[in-house]
């Protein structure tokens, strides 16, 4: 029964709006995971996330916009660029294709419901198999997305953003837009065109672009300017079929430094944003950025965050972190309240999110094989960002650290400073004032006493 058909049957019961399975993927989970406050001991219960406490003029839910990813949270296998899979999960067990996808999605809104997430986001190739024909595969998505349209009626949970996979496949091992094969190219623009049409059905507040191989392994048999010049096209027909659709959603480009390819075109902040600007997109997309592609990229997340708050293009957060020992993306599950605090300070100052939000783009370390595990994880995660939240605020409110900052920079207020911002003070100018001044002085940038500021909110 189709969701229009539902909504037209007034008399249609709870049973008939129930999934098709009574039995639940997670026995374990409570039908709502509780708040049970900073003293509690039970390890399926939040401690510090109510998302209904108020935290200056929005909930913590409206600030935080808590979103599950599909891709780790129920297509993860464990498996590592060392080893096997390692998890085994009820949901992924039938030999038919189809019926796993459907299951997968009954166990995903289950979990999401039970956690009382209210946001989801998906790749195309996560809830649909890929077919042997673009055709089939189309189809494919097609009775996916009426599978979790109804899904999402049923629970109230609503799509975050969507996005395709041109990655996996063999067809891009040396990209996607970014192919030296025009018929490559096309492939990955048709399959952008489904992703796209798939998101907007689904009401999706938002389309990601992640080049997952959208860059170089080697120089050598490399035309670097035209593979710009070809992504950004591919950017330029999005943008054109979003208005064509009347797709209402934000379209985001993620940045990552590297892996899987040696360099990729999006490889942090900075270069998206030079990217856009360059191929006059700024005004069409911003970003989302993800903690540990920050760290590969040499980067600390709060230097991401603000360089794309500063330039009015942050959007929304893939919210993990790595291991600053490991050299690759291991997507892990945030737990650091200085991290977080940082993070929600960024968001805070810029206003809040308004299509994006906070998506858990983590996955569980591999020897944690239990599916309960999941809900350990992002409990733990949710927590992290309620209490960096809450110290934000705090901070924010105390404005101590603000001020600090403001008064840093406060001789820049005078005559001769609003003179060099504005372009009306020359190198000679600059001279004369030397010349009457003499010699500046030095004046200390307090970094220990501010970290001791931080220390004492935490």
């Amino acid at each position: 029964m189709g969701r229009e058909a539902l909504r037209k049957d007034e008399t249609a019961s709870e049973e008939a709006r129930k999934p098709e399975s009574d039995v639940p993927y997670f026995p374990d989970l409570p039908e709502r995971v509780p708040y049970e406050g900073p003293k509690s001991k039970n390890p399926l219960s939040f401690r510090h996330y109510d998302a209904s406490q108020t935290i200056g003029n929005k909930t913590m839910a409206e600030h935080l916009r808590f979103a599950i990813c599909y891709w780790h949270t129920f297509k993860g296998t464990g498996a590592d660029p060392f080893g096997a899979p390692t998890w085994i999960r009820a949901w992924d067990t039938s030999p038919d294709p189809m019926e796993r996808a459907r299951n997968t999605m009954d166990a995903a809104f289950e979990f999401m419901s039970k956690l009382g997430v209210p946001f989801w986001c998906f790749h195309d190739r996560d809830i649909a198999p890929e077919a042997d024909s673009f055709d089939q595969s189309t189809k494919n998505l097609q009775a996916m997305v009426e599978y979790a349209e109804e899904r999402q009626w049923e629970t109230g949970i609503n799509l975050l953003w969507g996005t395709a996979n041109l990655f996996s496949h063999p067809r891009y091992q040396s990209g996607a837009a970014t192919n030296p094969d025009p018929h490559v190219f096309a492939y990955a623009a048709a399959q952008v065109r489904r992703a796209m049409d798939a998101t907007h059905t689904l009401k999706g507040q938002g389309y990601v672009f992640w080049g997952g191989r959208e860059g170089y392994d080697t120089l050598l048999n490399t035309n670097m300017k035209q593979e710009r010049e070809q992504l950004a096209r591919l950017l330029h027909m999005a943008v054109d079929y979003k208005k064509e659709i009347g797709f209402q959603g934000q379209l985001y480009i993620e940045p990552k430094p590297m892996e899987p390819t040696k360099h990729q075109y999006d490889s942090d902040a900075e270069s998206c944003l030079n990217f856009l600007r360059e191929f006059d997109l700024l005004a069409h997309l911003k970003l989302n950025l993800e903690t540990n592609h920050a760290t590969l990229a040499g980067h600390t997340m709060v230097h991401e965050l603000q360089t794309a708050r500063n330039a009015n293009a942050l959007g929304s957060i893939d919210a993990n972190m790595g291991d600053t020992l490991l050299g690759w993306d291991t997507d892990q599950f945030p737990t650091n309240i200085y991290l977080t605090t940082e993070i929600m300070l960024e968001v805070l100052r810029m206003g809040g999110f308004t299509t994006g939000g906070l998506n858990f783009d983590a996955k569980l370390r591999r020897p944690s094989s239990d599916p309960i595990d999941l809900a350990y994880a992002h409990i733990g995660a949710m927590d992290a960002f309620a209490r960096g939240l809450q110290i934000a605020h705090a901070i924010q409110q105390d404005g101590r650290l603000d001020k600090f900052v403001k008064d840093r920079y406060a001789d820049w207020k005078s005559d001769f400073g609003q003179n060099i911002l504005a372009g009306k003070a020359n190198l000679a100018d600059c001279e004369s004032y030397i010349l009457n001044s003499g010699e500046p002085t030095q004046r200390s940038g307090r970094q220990e006493m501010l970290e001791n500021l931080i220390n004492g909110f935490m």
